[in-house]
């Protein structure tokens, strides 16, 4: 009887063991009051260390099981083990475990050998969980399934499709959990027929009403870029939840297209699916103007306060982002000051968006900060403080940080590496970008992309050409970026009829859909040539939205050759886009100067002063030995002011001796001759210049 009712409190024990899984302190405390523990038992506790990822506390219990030698650990004790063992930290206790499985006879059992496969594979041993795998006599569709999951996370993609493809083959019947991984190696534009065919078999076996298909399903045509496919997937599904409206989102956010994610979201909220914070950050990521912040981004803030999200690091961090990439840094830097514990990713948010903002000296001042409160540096953090440097060109704080990348053990980063080349590109060292240079073979893409564009911004369009011809020549398919770099370098050319061409061969021969960066090189280089029917027309045509740098494009080309019909057209739709963009009513009346309308150039500065509206001051900036000197137009506030007026008379003066006559053709208010050539000279960088002048030696 005795016996009977320990076995009976054995049994009740473990139940309430796996019971309260979740809770385990209270686990832990029933455990160890329990008068006798059975392999049932012990295996309970060893699954919930596992569940939880306490892999020492996993091995604690299994050594206190061996230690009586009255029970014997059993394959659901070794796969529980195992599990605690997929990462790369405790892959080699792993092995350590697949050893005893070995002599302990439990290595032909199929779960112990698929935790295997799972836990070599997610170690990046790949290696070994295809050996594993492929000596298998027997699988099950868990073995299946688990190789192909391995295949798609290590970037394996072809070598999943085709181990899916002997699955079919078999008597085993493919499961949403496959298909689920599956569509996972067809997420990229280039595998989109791969895709299509998985989508046929799904179809074709009835699994496209799971909703773990059909999400999966979203998440594949939406990385492959095939919105239309999204929608109708989207549309033809049973049921959706959170994850679903996710990714619609997602795929409309990389479009820019407002518009939709907010209709979706709407949608949602009405359908009583509670938005997360991974819905939140996709919607604030749409939004890249100030129109769409005061119509969206401001009440969407609110809704963060209100539902208690803005507590969430995910979408504080996300509302630096979207203040800045709607052009509103200020309120960028209020979000930033409340949050409390700011992160790494905090700071790294701030700093990208003070570089966005041309701020690079605020965004080395605010890496100061970052790293004075203790905060490590990461290759994100290294790589914007890289673009820092590169924004204000400023060679010897660049050269530090690349300095301090080495000392951390980040330069092998791709990351890294390519920011560290733009760097050197945009301060003039080429020589020592192209030392950084990886070989072809191995050479990301981020890295030919950088290359292109530092050609492209010294005006060496065969060397750019050559470099995109050599990187298509490697096998490597041109993206999004690499046209951007391509097209500006025909751009700075001159050269539309070569832009034109790339820009036709982009979707035709390279599967890259335009996008609006495209559009605006090709209305910027015919601009440059004078050709505004031509730019026009293309803007009429074009496969995406106008934004305000299309018309701040043609704007800035409708001033340099006069054409005021145009220039107006192009004032109009940026005033439309945002009542409030100041670099429209300063084209404008530029436009107006230049062509001695000064009527329309007083009236225009009226308007302006009328709505509190002010031009931002344009400056040029030196550097002379630590101390950086900052020079507006007729600046006299710097310490060595009466020297370097004195030098610019006298460089004046050396000018007109040799037959110099100042140009005032594109002077900008309505004074007399004599004072338009005395305001071309004082402009801020004819200060500059002659302050290097004054102090050649030490001026860098």
């Amino acid at each position: 009887m005795q016996m009977r009712l320990r076995r009976w409190s054995a049994c009740v024990g473990r139940s309430r063991v796996r019971w309260l899984g979740f809770r385990v302190k209270d686990a832990e405390k029933l455990f160890y009051r329990m008068e006798e523990r059975d392999t049932i038992s012990w295996n309970a506790m060893v699954s919930m260390y596992s569940h939880e990822g306490l892999c020492s506390k996993c091995f604690m219990v299994f050594s206190d099981m061996r230690r009586g030698g009255l029970l014997r650990h059993d394959a659901t004790t070794m796969c529980s083990l195992i599990c605690a063992c997929a990462s790369s930290d405790y892959v080699n206790t792993g092995s350590g475990i697949h050893s005893l499985c070995l002599r302990g006879g439990l290595h032909s059992y199929i779960p112990v050998i698929n935790a295997l496969v799972n836990m070599y594979s997610a170690a990046g041993k790949l290696v070994d969980a295809e050996f594993l795998f492929w000596s298998m006599g027997r699988r099950d569709l868990i073995s299946w399934n688990t190789m192909i999951s391995s295949y798609v996370q290590s970037g394996n993609n072809m070598d999943a499709l085709k181990t899916l493809g002997q699955l079919l083959q078999t008597n085993e019947a493919p499961d949403r959990m496959t298909f689920s991984s599956a569509l996972g190696a067809c997420s990229s534009p280039g595998a989109l027929m791969d895709g299509r065919m998985v989508h046929a078999m799904i179809l074709q076996l009835s699994l496209h009403r799971n909703l773990l298909v059909g999400n999966s399903l979203l998440t594949m045509y939406g990385k492959c870029s095939s919105i239309q496919d999204v929608e109708r997937v989207f549309q033809l599904m049973s049921t959706h939840d959170v994850v679903s409206c996710n990714v619609l989102i997602g795929s409309y956010s990389a479009l820019e297209d407002c518009t939709k994610v907010m209709q979706v979201f709407t949608w949602m909220r009405g359908a009583g699916l509670k938005p997360n914070y991974i819905t939140l950050v996709n919607i604030q990521g749409s939004f890249k103007s100030s129109n769409e912040l005061r119509n969206y981004g401001l009440p969407l803030h609110a809704y963060t306060i209100h539902t208690g999200f803005i507590a969430d690091d995910y979408v504080s961090n996300s509302l630096i982002t979207m203040y800045a990439n709607c052009g509103d840094l200020d309120s960028s830097t209020k979000v930033f000051r409340t949050i409390i514990k700011k992160s790494v990713v905090s700071w790294n948010a701030m700093i990208a968006a003070n570089v966005q903002h041309g701020h690079g000296e605020e965004g080395l001042k605010l890496f100061m900060d970052m790293w004075h409160a203790g905060n490590n540096l990461d290759h994100v953090c290294l790589a914007e403080c890289l673009s820092s440097s590169a924004s204000l060109a400023s060679l010897e704080e660049g050269m530090q940080l690349h300095g301090l990348g080495v000392k951390c053990g980040l330069d092998n980063d791709s990351h890294v590496v390519n920011a560290a080349m733009d760097m050197y590109g945009k301060c003039g060292k080429m020589d020592e970008m192209l030392k950084m240079l990886p070989d072809p073979a191995v050479r990301p893409q981020q890295c030919w992309n950088t290359l292109i564009s530092g050609y492209a911004r010294y005006g060496y369009f065969k060397e750019a050409e050559d470099t995109f011809k050599h990187m298509v020549s490697m096998g490597r398919k041109p993206d999004y970026v690499t046209f951007v770099t391509l097209l500006s370098a025909c751009s700075h050319a001159g050269l539309v009829d070569k832009g034109i061409d790339y820009y036709n061969s982009m979707s035709s021969v390279f599967g890259v859909s335009p996008g609006i960066k495209h559009c605006v090189c090709i209305v910027d280089v015919l601009g440059r040539l004078g050709r505004f029917t031509e730019a026009e027309k293309f803007i009429e045509d074009m496969p995406v939205l106008t934004n305000d740098l299309i018309w701040r494009s043609l704007l800035s080309s409708s001033r340099t050759h006069k054409n005021l019909d145009t220039g107006r057209k192009a004032a109009k739709k940026l005033l439309e886009l945002d009542p409030f963009d100041d670099s429209a009513y300063v084209l404008l009346s530029n436009l107006y100067a230049t062509s001695a309308r000064w009527s329309d150039v007083d009236r225009l500065r009226s308007h302006m002063k009328s709505i509190n509206l002010n031009k931002r001051p344009a400056c040029s900036w030196l550097k002379q030995k630590k101390e950086v000197s900052i020079f507006g137009i007729g600046d006299r506030s710097h310490n060595d002011t009466e020297k370097i007026y004195a030098k610019l008379d006298e460089i004046f003066l050396k000018l007109r001796e040799v037959g110099y006559v100042a140009d005032t053709s594109s002077a900008l208010h309505d004074t007399d001759e004599e004072q338009k050539e005395q305001n071309l000279w004082n402009h801020s960088e004819k200060l500059a210049l002659a302050y290097v002048s004054l102090f050649r030696k030490d001026v860098q």
